[in-house]
């Protein structure tokens, strides 16, 4: 696999929203070449007949089930004291649009 070039290097600090010098931009074209480079040599290995699997532990994810549960009037009460708008009975915040 070729290296990088300054321009990809660039454009890939640009999407990860991080600022780069012109110091960074070589080093990284030079890091983020070797990375990809291994990533290609992984792309030889023979993986027939083992199966994907997407973590080690075995371990599976419990999630609670998604209810809404009302709340008793002193605890809506004391919620409400607390935040610093409200509207209708309602906790108000700012427009974020």
């Amino acid at each position: 696999m070729a290296e990088l070039t300054q321009e990809e290097v660039r454009h890939i600090a640009f999407l990860a929203r991080i600022g780069v010098s012109d110091e960074d931009v070589a080093r990284y074209q030079k890091d983020l070449s070797s990375v990809l480079a291994y990533f290609e040599e992984l792309n030889t290995v023979d993986t027939d007949g083992v199966e994907p699997i997407g973590h080690i532990t075995g371990m599976t994810n419990v999630l609670r089930e998604d209810v809404a549960h009302d709340a008793d009037e002193d605890t809506k009460k004391r919620i409400m004291d607390n935040v610093p708008q409200t509207r209708d009975g309602y906790i108000q915040v700012k427009s974020i649009f």
